[in-house]
């Protein structure tokens, strides 16, 4: 299989990938504003950001593309490659974090990227990176159970052993050190990719994209018109909080957008628009919300039984 990488191809299905998106979203919400921001980098490149805002079902959704290139790879690329620092770099890719009004509809995440490394008298240094996972307010097991099923249908043509290792990396690199806990229930994440060369790792890749929305709009319409009140409200703005930590905190898509450069605005879209913190709060025994920490945000194989 060919190895090199096309990289109008990449930016033709990002593209894409975002308007199918898009219009999925707006479609299940059925009521929610849309506003669309074109950017150009300083440094080179630039993005089109999408905003879905105080709709019906989502009270923000930001789905951001960009296509950013420089002279020299951001520290945050190449810390764990060393061997690319001073290289110039494309990176393109979609990202979305979308965060429902309803508290019993949980947060999802999706990000697919490219890098593209060269220097004089040296061949390109490629990978594909991303995933998706998701981050419930309140449990519900055929939701997280739908959620991985999904992802692991997305995996299986490309080989029985990638969806258990990047549910694995998933669960690893979505969790909060600092707090000692999941992000979320996870999904599959993965970086580096570049297996089989670059047309099956292409397609791979493209396969993960295609799959989000079949994992998340099920979730959405079982729940986004369930009953909710203010203690209902204010847990999930409570945890939300741990998302906006774990993404100011850790984050390498985060920490590449502000040291390459990249719009501010776009890259903190994926901030819930409301958010509290409580000192040293902790759910009551016995309740759903002490349900989400004991049973949900815990490392397991949710298709065991399958």
């Amino acid at each position: 299989m060919s190895n090199q990488p096309d990289l109008q191809a990449v930016k033709t299905y990002l593209l894409d990938l975002q308007d199918r998106i898009t219009v999925a979203l707006r479609a299940a919400d059925g009521g929610a504003e849309l506003r669309q921001d074109a950017w150009e980098r300083p440094g080179g490149g630039g993005g089109r950001t999408r905003v879905i805002r105080e709709g019906l079902v989502f009270e923000q959704c930001g789905i951001n593309f960009s296509h950013v290139h420089g002279e020299r790879l951001p520290p945050s690329a190449s810390a764990h490659r060393p061997e690319l620092a001073g290289r110039r770099f494309e990176a393109l890719g979609v990202s979305l974090v979308a965060h429902p009004a309803n508290p019993y509809v949980p947060s999802s995440h999706l990000n697919v990227r490219f890098f593209l490394a060269e220097k004089a008298g040296a061949e390109p240094v490629w990978w594909f990176g991303g995933g998706f996972d998701l981050t419930p307010y309140y449990g519900f097991e055929e939701d997280v159970i739908h959620w991985h099923r999904n992802a692991r249908e997305a995996c299986e043509p490309f080989g029985a052993e990638l969806y258990p290792r990047f549910k694995a990396w998933c669960d690893e690199y979505f969790f909060i050190k600092h707090r000692q806990e999941p992000r979320g229930v996870g999904g599959i994440f993965f970086d580096d990719f570049d297996q089989g060369g670059f047309e099956h790792a292409f397609a791979f890749w493209r396969s993960i994209g295609d799959h989000y929305l079949t994992g998340y709009l099920p979730i959405v319409e079982r729940r986004w018109a369930m009953t909710y009140g203010d203690r209902e409200r204010e847990f999930q703005k409570i945890r939300r909080g741990r998302y906006v930590e774990f993404n100011l905190v850790q984050d390498r898509g985060t920490l590449f957008g502000l040291q390459s450069g990249g719009r501010t605005e776009s890259i903190l879209v994926s901030m819930p628009p409301e958010v509290s913190w409580r000192y040293d709060h902790r759910p009551e025994p016995g309740t759903p919300e002490a349900e989400l920490l004991e049973r949900f945000l815990v490392v397991r194989d949710w298709l065991s039984e399958d």
